[in-house]
């Protein structure tokens, strides 16, 4: 008889497993693990706790800066608020000043009564902020100016304007019409 020695039983041997399905239970601990890592969009990390003073500041500084902005716009809009009405009054202002450059008839008191309407007119649209847009003789600027016509003229500079066909306004510094005008060659 041949004695064999059996090996000793290790209760770790039942639960043995083939190759293929230990590989699936590491990916599973792996995944399970990183899940338990990474925090998912809806899970993010607390933020560091900040002390009340901080909080105060960062909210008096949010509130100021919201109180500038609305006070700034609230500005604008109400500088630019009767653009519409003067961009009319304009063309009556226009008009006015035409009738002014006709040859007066007999009836001077007729251009007396108007030129005090136009200056009236006039004194009214500078209190609003009007100005004349000042172009004649001036260096031709596509900001201010619109040019319809070319011509040579010997007595102006090249890029000059030479006529103003309708005077341009600005409202408190924005162009609401530009000048028409001729431009030398």
């Amino acid at each position: 008889m041949t004695n064999t020695k059996k090996a000793p039983i290790d209760p770790s041997e039942n639960n043995k497993q083939t190759p293929t399905e230990e590989i699936e239970n590491k990916e599973q601990e792996t995944s399970s693990s990183n899940q338990e890592k990474e925090p998912s969009a809806a899970q993010t990390p607390p933020e560091p706790e900040e002390g009340p003073d901080a909080k105060y500041l960062r909210l008096m500084a949010d509130f100021q800066n919201y109180k500038r902005r609305s006070e700034k716009e609230r500005g604008e809009i109400h500088a630019f608020a009767n653009e519409k009405i003067v961009t009319q009054l304009l063309e009556v202002m226009d008009n006015f000043e035409r009738a002014l450059q006709q040859e007066a008839g007999s009836d001077e008191q007729y251009r007396a009564g108007m030129s005090l309407i136009f200056e009236q007119l006039k004194s009214v649209l500078i209190k609003a902020g009007v100005e004349e847009i000042n172009a004649l003789n001036q260096e031709f600027d596509p900001n201010y100016h619109h040019a319809i016509l070319m011509e040579t003229d010997e007595n102006i500079k090249s890029g000059h304007v030479s006529m103003v066909l309708q005077k341009g306004y600005t409202l408190k510094g924005k162009v609401i019409r530009p000048s028409i005008v001729k431009v030398a060659e």
